[in-house]
């Protein structure tokens, strides 16, 4: 191979290297967007967008007092803010859309950020996220949790 032929194909190389580096930094980008000003809220499930209900989630026992249980299947967090007040919300976080993961002291977390939310209303306590998590309509009937 001829000094030429080597330089062209070193170069093709790099040119290869490069396209697929730059690829990769745009899809990361693009992954925790959120230029638009939504906190990246589209992704966020909203209340009757097409999810089945009727399966009972738990047990009002499972609900712990003051805390939550989240059921990533379904993608909704269960409260019990106050003995026998149980509410649902969206279980992904409003800042770029990540899976909440406990519920401590009526404080929902989302572990990506550290954002938190309010076991009572799905209000953001502190940020980044800046928007609620959406209300899930539930039904508690004798000892059991449906998801409507």
């Amino acid at each position: 191979m001829s000094a030429a032929q080597e330089r062209r194909t070193l170069l093709e190389r790099r040119t290869v290297v490069l396209a697929v580096g730059a690829a990769g930094a745009a899809a990361a980008l693009t992954a925790c967007g959120g230029s638009d000003g939504s906190g990246g809220a589209e992704s966020v499930e909203q209340p009757g967008s097409g999810r089945s209900g009727g399966a009972v989630l738990a047990k009002t026992a499972d609900i712990p007092e003051g805390g939550g249980v989240v059921f990533a299947a379904q993608k909704v967090v269960v409260t019990q803010p106050t003995a026998g007040q149980f509410k649902a919300f969206s279980a992904t976080c409003t800042h770029q859309g990540c899976a909440v993961k406990d519920v401590t002291d009526n404080v929902i977390t989302c572990p990506c950020h550290n954002s938190t939310f309010d076991a009572a209303t799905g209000s953001p306590t502190a940020g980044p996220a800046t928007q609620p998590l959406p209300a899930r309509e539930i039904t508690v009937e004798g000892d059991s949790i449906t998801l409507a």
